[in-house]
C-alpha cells in the first residue's frame, strides 16, 4: 500500500485518482466521482479492494469540501483543476460509499485495523458526517 499518511490523498492510489479527475472534460468531472462511489457500492458484501475504497475516500474529500463545515482539498496530491459546483445528489452517494469502505469485507479497512491507528477511520467517519448533515 502506497501510503504515508492518512488523508484522503495522501496514497498512491488517490494521486493518480486526482489525475484522472482533472483529465475529465468540464460538466463530466462529478460523473467521475460517481463513478468511484458507485464501484464501491456495487461490490455489496463481496470483498472491497483497497484501490477502490481509497479512490472513493478521495471522492467523497472533494464532494464534502463543497458542503457546510467541509475541508478544502489542499494537498497537492489532489485535483489541480476546479471541479466547478458538484450536485448535491453526490453527498448521498459518498456517504452509502463511506459506509461500504468502513464495512467489513474492506480491504482498506483492515489495513488499517492492522495497523493498529484509528485516526483513519475517525477520519473517514468525520467526511461521512459532514456529508450526511448538509442539506442538498
Amino acid at each position: 500500500m502506497g501510503t504515508w499518511d492518512i488523508g484522503p490523498f495522501d496514497n498512491d492510489t488517490a494521486a493518480d485518482f486526482s489525475y484522472r479527475v482533472d483529465e475529465a472534460a468540464d460538466g463530466r468531472k462529478a460523473e467521475v466521482l460517481l463513478t468511484a462511489f458507485r464501484e464501491v457500492t456495487g461490490t455489496g458484501e463481496d470483498y472491497l479492494d483497497a484501490d477502490l475504497s481509497m479512490e472513493a475516500v478521495a471522492s467523497a474529500a472533494l464532494v464534502a469540501a463543497q458542503c457546510p463545515g467541509g475541508e478544502p482539498v489542499t494537498t497537492s496530491y489532489g485535483p489541480k483543476k476546479p471541479l466547478g459546483v458538484l450536485p448535491a445528489e453526490l453527498r448521498a452517494e459518498a456517504v452509502a460509499a463511506l459506509d461500504r469502505v468502513l464495512a467489513e469485507p474492506s480491504e482498506l479497512l483492515e489495513l488499517w485495523e492492522e495497523s493498529g491507528d484509528e485516526t483513519w477511520q475517525a477520519g473517514v467517519r468525520e467526511l461521512r458526517a459532514v456529508l450526511a448533515g448538509a442539506r442538498p
